[in-house]
């Protein structure tokens, strides 16, 4: 099973990737973390991402794919988080996994209005140890600022007001023409990403026809 998770930002595309991707099985590609990983290499992409921008269309498509073909060549049990973001890079994706047999099941969108994304991004909060990510509003850490593993919790530099607009704008003017697209296709499952993690979670497997046992 292929799946791609997409969403307005703070709609908590991260949380429910990881709990999808544990419950089937999948090779969860973070492209967030990969691309934050690629800035300690690169200041050209680091400044892209403290500014809230996204990284250049064909730019991160070659990536990503480079990054494919080295970790998951047979295209299988995919999950994807926050790519495609364009309907051109979405073509690309499907033309990458027809080169291997395989497909897209399902695409998931979740929906988030700005005034609730900017609330949440502001309360997001993430381990300088282990990486762990807590929202001091949805799922606030054991302690205060310090994370399980006892990290010190710290603000994402790009998890600004001013930056949080920015990157909605981004979502405004591209991914969502690309989730509109599928909508009219008929390719999107659509999910209130406003619900409690867990009704999200449940309302993703329902729509998916998956049973949570767990």
């Amino acid at each position: 099973m292929n799946l791609v998770l997409l969403g307005a930002p703070g709609s908590g595309k991260g949380t429910q990737a990881e709990k999808l991707a544990k419950k089937l099985g999948l090779f969860y590609l973070q492209t967030g973390k990969l691309s934050r990983e690629w800035a300690v290499k690169n200041d050209k992409i680091k400044k892209i991402i403290e500014s809230g921008k996204l990284i250049p269309e064909k730019i991160m498509t070659e990536f990503v794919m480079d990054y494919l073909e080295k970790n998951v060549p047979d295209g299988k049990n995919i999950l994807f988080e926050g790519f495609p973001r364009f309907i051109s890079q979405f073509e690309d994706y499907e033309k990458w996994l027809k080169s291997k047999d395989q497909d897209i099941e399902a695409v998931i969108s979740l929906d988030l209005r700005e005034a609730e994304a900017v609330k949440r991004l502001s309360s997001r909060r993430i381990c300088d140890k282990c990486g762990e990510v807590y929202n001091l509003i949805t799922n606030p850490p054991p302690k205060p600022n310090r994370c399980k593993c006892g990290g010190k919790l710290l603000r994402r530099k790009d998890d600004n007001p001013k930056s949080i607009k920015v990157r909605f704008k981004y979502y405004e003017d591209n991914t969502k023409k690309l989730i509109d697209f599928l909508d009219k296709k008929g390719q999107l499952i659509r999910v209130n990403a406003a619900q409690p993690i867990d009704f999200v979670f449940e309302d993703i497997l329902r729509k998916l026809g998956v049973k949570n046992q767990s």
